[in-house]
C-alpha cells in the first residue's frame, strides 16, 4: 500500500534537524566540522575550494538555471577565482541553435571544477566545420569535440514509397557522412568527440509498424543508433552522448517541442536544456578523471526499513512481503550491481556494529557484509568516518558519495568532510534514479581493473592486519612475496594507462592528462621512453598501478608524467620504477633525468618525492620545482628496490 512506502524516521533525527540542521541553513558550521560555530560561508563555498552548488546537483530546477544562468556563472567565477582549476578548450559543433547550450554547459563544467573555452559552430555548420578547414576552428585546436546533433539533422529521410534498397542506400550515405566527420575530427584533433545518437521521433508515420516495417523512421533510427553504438566501441575517442534514452526519459513529445524549433531552431524543449548539458558534462568531467570513487551507505532506513537497534533485524522492511521492502530490495541489488564497473561501497552509520552486521546478513537482502570494502558502524561523526574511510582507501574525501535518508546527515558532511557528495535522495523510491541520474560513476571505459577494484581493495585490508603481526616493516614487505612487471608501454593496456592517467591525483608529479590515441602514439614514438608497472603478491593482483613517460632531449630525458596509484603506496613501487628508468636510460646514453613537481590541491604527497629519490633541486617558483638526478652516480649506488622481485623486458 501507499503507506507501506512513507519514511520511518530515526530517533533523534528531527530534533537533530531541527538544531544542528537549521544552524547549517543558516550559515552556522556543526559542531563536529572543526570550523568555528556561526562561521558563514559564500553560498556556492565548500570546503577548501571545492564547489558544492547546490541548484547544479542532481536533482535540479532546470527552469530555475535557465532563468539564472548568468547569476549562476558569476557566483561560480567568484568562487573559483584564484583555484587551480582543469582548463579545457570545447568545441560545440552544432546541427542547431547551441547558444543556451553552451552557456549551461558551462556552469556544470565548472562545478565539476572544469574551467571551459568554447568554440560554438554557425547554426547547422556541424558537419562543414568539422570536416574541412576552418582557420578560426584549426587555430582554438579544441581539447574535446561536442557535436550536438538530432534527427532533424538527418540529410535522408524513409518513405513508405521506397524500396528496400534505396532505403539501403539512405542508410549507408547517413552512416559515410558521420564517418566522414569522425574521421576528419580525428585527422585534425586528435582529441575525445562526444557524439550525440538520434531521439526517436515524436509521431509514427505507419503506427506501430514504423518500428518494424524496414520504411519506417523508428525502424531507420534504431538501426542507425545501432550503427553508431559499435562506432563508438571500435573508434578510439569517439563516445556517445545518448540523447535517445534521455529524450525518452523527458518524454518525447515535450523533448521535441516543434514551436521551439519553428521559432529558434532549438532541437529539443528550452527546458531540457540543462538535462542535455548536465549529461554532456557528466561525460566530460569522466574523460578527465574527475569520478567519484566509492559510495558510503547510511544503514537504517537508507539500505533497510526501520531501525535494526530498535526494531531488531527479523523486523526490519526489506524482501518480497511488502512494497516498501520491495523498493528496498531493489535498491541494494542497485548497489550490488556497481561493484561490477569499479565502485567500491563502505558503510558509514550510526549503529553498534553487531546490529548493523545483523541487518546486512538479512536473509531477505541483496548485500552482505562481503560485499563492503569498510565497514564503520559506530557513534563517531559520520564526517570523521568519512575522512577515515578516505584515509584507509587512499582516495580523496572529494571521491566519495554518501547515500543517507537523513537531511542533517547530508548537510553535515557537504560543510565538514571536504567535497564529499551528499544528494537529497528523497524517498526510497526515489534512490536509484537520484544516484543514477547523478552519474558520479559515469563510464566511459571499463578495464578489467575496473572490474576487480574491490577484490584489490579487500585484498588491501588484508595485508594491513598481516602488517600489524611484524615488527620490521622491510620484513612485512618481503613477506608479501611481491612480484612486479615493468616494461614499455603496450598496445594491451593503452586503455588503462591512459584511464589511470586521468584519474590519479594525489601519487601524480605533474598531473598531465592524456587520451588513449597520445599514449599510443608516444609509446610507439623513439623520443620517450615509457614504462608502466603491474604488482602482484600473494593477496592478489593489484593490476597496472605505476606509468611513467620520459621525453628524450639533447641535455638527457624530461619525466611528463610520473604517477602511481595510491593502494600500492609504500610498497617500494616506485623505486623499482625509477630502477628500471635510469636502467634504460644508461643504455641509451643519457646521463641526466630531469624531474618536475607542479603542485595541485590534491598532489602535495609528492611534493618532495624526487629528493627521496636522490634527485637535487635545480629550481623553484609558483609553478613548482624541478629536480635533476645524475643517472651513472644512482646506478652506482645500486638498486634501491629490495622487496620487490621485477620481471622486466629484454632488448629484442
Amino acid at each position: 500500500t501507499g503507506s507501506e512506502l512513507k519514511r520511518r524516521v530515526k530517533p533523534g533525527a528531527r530534533r537533530l534537524a531541527g538544531g544542528a540542521l537549521d544552524a547549517v541553513r543558516a550559515g552556522a558550521e556543526p559542531p563536529s566540522s572543526g570550523h568555528k560555530l556561526g562561521e558563514r560561508r559564500h553560498p556556492a563555498q565548500g570546503t577548501k575550494g571545492v564547489i558544492t552548488m547546490k541548484e547544479l546537483e542532481y536533482p535540479f530546477d532546470s527552469k530555475l538555471i535557465m532563468k539564472k544562468k548568468k547569476s549562476f556563472k558569476r557566483r561560480l567565477m567568484e568562487q573559483t577565482e584564484g583555484s587551480r582549476l582543469t582548463e579545457k578548450k570545447i568545441a560545440v559543433l552544432g546541427g542547431s541553435t547551441t547558444s543556451d547550450i553552451v552557456a549551461v554547459l558551462e556552469l556544470f563544467l565548472l562545478s565539476f571544477g572544469i574551467k571551459a573555452e568554447f568554440y560554438e559552430s554557425e547554426y547547422g555548420q556541424f558537419w562543414q566545420d568539422g570536416v574541412f578547414s576552418n582557420p578560426e576552428l584549426d587555430s582554438f585546436a579544441p581539447d574535446i569535440v561536442y557535436v550536438h546533433t538530432s534527427l532533424r539533422n538527418l540529410s535522408f529521410k524513409p518513405s513508405p514509397k521506397m524500396t528496400k534498397s534505396e532505403i539501403e542506400a539512405g542508410f549507408e550515405s547517413e552512416c559515410e557522412r558521420f564517418s566522414q566527420l569522425w574521421d576528419k575530427l580525428h585527422e585534425r584533433f586528435h582529441c575525445p568527440v562526444i557524439q550525440n545518437n538520434f531521439e526517436l521521433p515524436y509521431f509514427r508515420l505507419m503506427g506501430n509498424s514504423d518500428a518494424s516495417d524496414y520504411r519506417g523512421t523508428v525502424n531507420f533510427v534504431t538501426r542507425l543508433n545501432l550503427w553508431i553504438y559499435e562506432q563508438t566501441q571500435s573508434r578510439t575517442n569517439l563516445y556517445l552522448n545518448d540523447i535517445n534514452w534521455l529524450s525518452a526519459s523527458y518524454g518525447l513529445e515535450k523533448w521535441s517541442a516543434p514551436e521551439y524549433w519553428y521559432m529558434y531552431k532549438y532541437a529539443l524543449d528550452i527546458n531540457a536544456i540543462p538535462e542535455l548539458c548536465y549529461q554532456t558534462a557528466t561525460i566530460i568531467k569522466a574523460l578527465l578523471g574527475k569520478n567519484k570513487k566509492a559510495l558510503a551507505l547510511d544503514l537504517d532506513n537508507t539500505l533497510w526499513g526501520g531501525i535494526v537497534g530498535d526494531d531488531g533485524a527479523e523486523n526490519l522492511s526489506i524482501g518480497q512481503e511488502t512494497a516498501e521492502g520491495m523498493a528496498f530490495y531493489q535498491w541494494q541489488e542497485y548497489v550490488k550491481s556497481l561493484k561490477d564497473i569499479g565502485v567500491l561501497l563502505t558503510v558509514c552509520s550510526k549503529n553498534e556494529e553487531e546490529n548493523a552486521l545483523a541487518g546486512l546478513n538479512h536473509p531477505e537482502g541483496a548485500l552482505r557484509p562481503e560485499d563492503f570494502t569498510i565497514i564503520k558502524a559506530n557513534w563517531e561523526p559520520k564526517s570523521r568516518n568519512i575522512l577515515d574511510t578516505a584515509a584507509e582507501l587512499n582516495i580523496l574525501p572529494d571521491a566519495i558519495v554518501l547515500a543517507d535518508d537523513n537531511p542533517a546527515e547530508r548537510e553535515i558532511i557537504r560543510q565538514a568532510a571536504e567535497g564529499a557528495a551528499a544528494p537529497e535522495i528523497g524517498e526510497v523510491t526515489d534512490y536509484i534514479k537520484v544516484i543514477d541520474r547523478s552519474a558520479f560513476f559515469e563510464v566511459v571505459s571499463l578495464s578489467e581493473d575496473d572490474l576487480k577494484r574491490s577484490e584489490m581493495y579487500r585484498a588491501n585490508a588484508q595485508r594491513k592486519k598481516a602488517q600489524a603481526s611484524f615488527e620490521s616493516y622491510t620484513d612485512y614487505l618481503l613477506s608479501l612475496e611481491m612480484q612486479g612487471e615493468i616494461k614499455p608501454f603496450s598496445p594491451m593496456y593503452i586503455q588503462r594507462l591512459a584511464q589511470l592517467a586521468n584519474k590519479s591525483n594525489q601519487f601524480n608529479l605533474t598531473t598531465r592528462r592524456y587520451t588513449p590515441e597520445e599514449m599510443d602514439k608516444i609509446s610507439n614514438s623513439a623520443e620517450y621512453i615509457t614504462l608502466y608497472g603491474k604488482l602482484t603478491d600473494k593477496f592478489g593482483d593489484n593490476g597496472v598501478v605505476a606509468e611513467v613517460i620520459g621525453n628524450i632531449r639533447e641535455d638527457g630525458l624530461h619525466i611528463d608524467l610520473w604517477l602511481m596509484s595510491c593502494r600500492v603506496l609504500k610498497r617500494d613501487m616506485e623505486y623499482a620504477m625509477l630502477d628500471e628508468l635510469t636502467r634504460l636510460c644508461s643504455e641509451k646514453g643519457i646521463d641526466t633525468v630531469y624531474g618536475y613537481y607542479y603542485p595541485t590541491a590534491k598532489n602535495k604527497m609528492v611534493a618532495e618525492l624526487y629528493g627521496e629519490f636522490g634527485f637535487e633541486k635545480i629550481s623553484e617558483d609558483e609553478s613548482g620545482t624541478k629536480w635533476r638526478l645524475d643517472v651513472p652516480k644512482y646506478i652506482s649506488g645500486g638498486s634501491r628496490n629490495k622487496v620487490i622481485k621485477v620481471n622486466y623486458r629484454t632488448e629484442e
